[in-house]
């Protein structure tokens, strides 16, 4: 794996809609990305989308960026919808996710899929329940965590 790192942190109000570029943000335990629509207390508190795949659409023709597929972390360097469920990943300091599903069912289509005739996030993204809480910021480090036999992450 190449150096994995945050490129965007993006919230939103509500769930399924383009999430704005904030920068940095807290996650929080058990819950999601504080004061985004898509925390609480199930298995999708966050959503994470590779630039890799954001790149596809782009080459498609498509003048989007990261948050328009309403996923909280935007990454670089990290093959995500490859992980296997239940990966743990350590993001910046101290946060700790777990990764919980790869990809999604659309229901309905989005404002993207009406624009290109299909969407990534339902095939490449991913979505993770908070394990430990932190500070999370563009540029952060991405690293694969691994548990002990004594129930301690080591990297």
């Amino acid at each position: 794996m190449n150096r994995a790192e945050i490129i965007a942190v993006c919230t939103s109000p509500g769930k399924g809609e383009r999430k704005k570029d904030v920068g940095s943000g807290r996650l929080v335990e058990n819950y999601g990305l504080e004061g985004d629509g898509h925390g609480g207390d199930w298995h999708r508190q966050v959503s994470l989308l590779a630039m890799e795949s954001i790149d596809k659409m782009k080459a498609a023709g498509l003048d989007v960026g990261p948050g328009d597929f309403a996923e909280n972390l935007t990454t670089r360097g990290i093959d995500l919808c490859h992980l296997p469920i239940g990966t743990r990943l350590k993001v910046g300091e101290t946060a700790l996710l777990e990764v919980t599903q790869i990809g999604k069912i659309c229901h309905e289509r989005c404002a993207i899929y009406y624009q290109a005739g299909d969407c990534v996030m339902p095939k490449e993204g991913i979505f993770a329940i908070v394990l430990k809480g932190g500070a999370v910021s563009r540029g952060d480090v991405i690293v694969l965590a691994e548990e002990s036999a004594s129930g301690e992450e080591t990297l």
